[in-house]
C-alpha cells in the first residue's frame, strides 16, 4: 500500500484514477480550470499536469524532431502548449481547494526541484524518463512517492529503474504503458500487467492508457491495475495532439463507476451467501421417486431420479449412493426419498 496524501493506493482499495491534463489546456490556466471543474464533477480524485522548462529539457536539435501525432516539432508543440510555472502554482491551489490530489510530471531536474518546493505530494514520471536514470535518481532523493510509466521500455530497462528506486527506498508504482498517441488496440498487450506483477511482486502495478475510449482501462482494472492514468479533456472538439486519446467527462464518469464495480466484485474466497442458500432450495435437485416403488424393491435409474427443489434429504449428488439399496416401505410417485426409506 502507498499513500498519496490521505489516499491509500493498493490492491485492497478501489483503483486510483488520474486525469492527465498534459498539454490539452494549450497552456491556458482558464481552460485548465474548466477541465478541472468537469473532472471534479464526474468523480475525479487526481489531476495531473506537465511541468516544462523548455531550455532545461531540450536542446535546439529538438526543433527538427516531429512527433508521430503532430505536424510540428516537439519543441514547437511544447512551447505553444506549456503552462507557465506561475500558472501551475495557481492550478495546484485550485485543484487542492476541491480536495483533489494534484500531480505533475517534471521533464527536467529544474522542474522537479520547483515541484518539490511547491509541496507536491508525489511525482508522476513519464515513460520518456523511465530510463533517464540520472533524473530518476535525483527525484528519488526527494523521498516522495513516484508513479512511473514504462512505455518504450522492456523488462530489462525497467529493472534498472526499479533497482535505483529500491536502493533509494522510494515508494513507487509501475504503470504499464504503450507510448503511441493514439495507441493501437492490438498493441496494448494488457497481459503485460501480469508480467510486471510476476517480475516485481512487491510493487504495485497500474496502467497508463493512450488508446481511444475507456474499454482498455476497464480491462486493465479487471486484470488488477490499481492505478489508471488517462488523458482528460472537457471537450473532444478541442485541438491538440493528445485530444484523440483523451477521455471526456462522460467517459470519466463511466470509468469511475466501472472502477467501483470492478473493485466491489473482486475477491478470491468463495463464500456461499445467505441469499445463495435460499436460491439453492429451489435451484438444487433432490432424489425423488419417478414411479410407485414397493417395499423391498431396489432403487435404480428407472424408479428414482433427481428433480427440483433441493428440499429432500438425499441431494442429487447422493443418487449413486441410493442405486441398489432397497426400499423399506412403499413409496408413491414424485416423493422425496427420505432417510427412513432406505
Amino acid at each position: 500500500m502507498i499513500k498519496i496524501g490521505k489516499r491509500k493506493i493498493g490492491y485492497n482499495f478501489k483503483p486510483f484514477i488520474i486525469c492527465e491534463l498534459g498539454i490539452n489546456h494549450s497552456g491556458s490556466l482558464k481552460i485548465a480550470k474548466k477541465m478541472v471543474d468537469q473532472a471534479f464533477k464526474n468523480g475525479a480524485e487526481a489531476i495531473k499536469n506537465q511541468s516544462h522548462i523548455l531550455d532545461k529539457e531540450m536542446v535546439p536539435a529538438s526543433k527538427r524532431v516531429i512527433p508521430a501525432n503532430a505536424s510540428k516539432s516537439i519543441y514547437s508543440v511544447i512551447k505553444e502548449n506549456m503552462m507557465s510555472f506561475e500558472d501551475e502554482i495557481k492550478l495546484k491551489k485550485y485543484v487542492e481547494k476541491k480536495k483533489m490530489i494534484y500531480l505533475s510530471t517534471p521533464f527536467s531536474l529544474e522542474a522537479a526541484v520547483k515541484l518539490n518546493k511547491l509541496g507536491i505530494q508525489a511525482f508522476k514520471i513519464g515513460s520518456g524518463e523511465c530510463n533517464n536514470l540520472p533524473l530518476l535518481e535525483k527525484i528519488a532523493d526527494f523521498k516522495k512517492p513516484i508513479i512511473l510509466s514504462t512505455g518504450m521500455n522492456n523488462l530489462k530497462s525497467i529493472e534498472r529503474s526499479v533497482k535505483i528506486l529500491k536502493k533509494k527506498r522510494t515508494k513507487f508504482i509501475l504503470l504499464h504503458c504503450k507510448s503511441e498517441y493514439p495507441a493501437n488496440i492490438k498493441g496494448l498487450k494488457l497481459d503485460f500487467i501480469n508480467e510486471l506483477k510476476k517480475k516485481f511482486p512487491k510493487q504495485l502495478i497500474g496502467y497508463s492508457d493512450h488508446s481511444i475510449g475507456i474499454i482498455p482501462s476497464i480491462s486493465a482494472m479487471a486484470k488488477g491495475a490499481c492505478v489508471i492514468e488517462k488523458h482528460f479533456t472537457d471537450s473532444k472538439s478541442r485541438k491538440g495532439p493528445d485530444i484523440i486519446c483523451s477521455m471526456d467527462p462522460e467517459e470519466l464518469s463511466q470509468l469511475v463507476d466501472s472502477s467501483k464495480i470492478i473493485f466491489n466484485s473482486n475477491g478470491k474466497e468463495k463464500i456461499i451467501s445467505q441469499l445463495e442458500k435460499k436460491t439453492a432450495k429451489f435451484a438444487f435437485s433432490s432424489v425423488v421417486s419417478t414411479k410407485n416403488i414397493l417395499k423391498g424393491e431396489k432403487f435404480n435409474d428407472k424408479n428414482i431420479w433427481v428433480k427440483r427443489p433441493g428440499l429432500g434429504y438425499f441431494k442429487a449428488y447422493d443418487f449413486k449412493f441410493l442405486v441398489g439399496k432397497k426400499a423399506k416401505r412403499n413409496i408413491s410417485i414424485d416423493q422425496f426419498i427420505k432417510k427412513g426409506d432406505v
